[in-house]
């Protein structure tokens, strides 16, 4: 992919960094779907690009059978929910072909390297088929790449085929910061990036972190727009962009609008 130059001279800058601190770039293991959508007529289309997303505190075991039973009615990609639900959405899918992805370290990212390595074990026991990881962005304002990347790629290894997709939680970062989480992470041998957990206050997903998350990484790895899509035009907006995956809580909302 042609990067603009400016871009280009700050990833091969970056890329430099990494490669005297010895981080070395692993291929993703783990097998998935990275198609890209064609033309989007209408807002059913979307369906097999969102994962069905509950991640509130306040979420109830009923809370998960609805998003689960929604998940096969309108034919979303997968649930997302907090890994106390993963044994429960796991029950609920056993059969069908949508998937279960838990969230590890979050919504904050700070858990210790070794805690998100554990949690993700056990989701994975629990029946997660994915898992999305918030990186460590204390660690990776402070350029400190190395403990970035060997907290990526611990969870990475302890998840083994499972996907892992790294949370680099946008609003919080500058333009260099953004491009060295996307670098970490793909040096790391995660399937995705994506870029936000969705709580933090007007911290989104937007459409130019999208571009630049997609121009980063290239075509080898998925990129998912996650926080505050709440309508089809907006959707549409992120897979334009490059997003293969949307994280969803409105998902019924958004495939069941009237576009004019």
């Amino acid at each position: 992919m042609n990067l603009p130059e400016d871009l280009q001279q700050l990833v091969l800058k970056l890329a430099r960094e990494m490669d005297t601190l010895g981080l070395a770039a692993f291929e993703t293991s783990s097998p998935v779907q990275l198609e890209r959508p064609g033309a989007i007529e209408k807002p059913a289309d979307l369906a097999p690009w969102i994962e069905h997303t509950m991640l509130k505190p306040q979420a109830t075991s009923q809370d998960i059978v609805k998003l689960c039973n929604e998940a096969k009615q309108f034919g979303f990609h997968s649930v997302c929910v907090n890994p106390c639900f993963v044994q429960e959405a796991r029950q609920e899918l056993t059969g069908t072909n949508y998937s279960v992805i838990s969230v590890i370290g979050f919504p904050l990212g700070a858990t210790l390297t070794s805690v998100k390595v554990e949690e993700t074990k056990e989701v994975i026991k629990l029946g997660a088929d994915e898992v999305d990881m918030v990186i460590a962005i204390g660690p990776l304002k402070d350029k400190d790449y190395k403990k970035v990347y060997q907290d990526i790629r611990s969870v990475v290894v302890a998840a083994s085929t499972i996907p892992v997709k790294v949370i680099i939680e946008t609003a919080l970062l500058e333009y260099e910061e953004k491009v060295a989480a996307c670098l970490l992470a793909k040096r790391a041998g995660a399937a995705f990036v994506k870029t936000s957990t969705g709580f933090v206050h007007n911290g989104g997903a937007k459409k130019e972190d999208v571009s630049l998350m997609r121009a980063v990484v290239g075509n080898r790895i998925g990129v998912k727009a996650a926080g505050g899509i709440r309508d089809f035009n907006t959707a549409c907006e992120m897979l334009k962009a490059g997003a293969n995956r949307l994280g969803c809580s409105l998902s019924v909302h958004i495939v069941s609008s009237k576009v004019e």
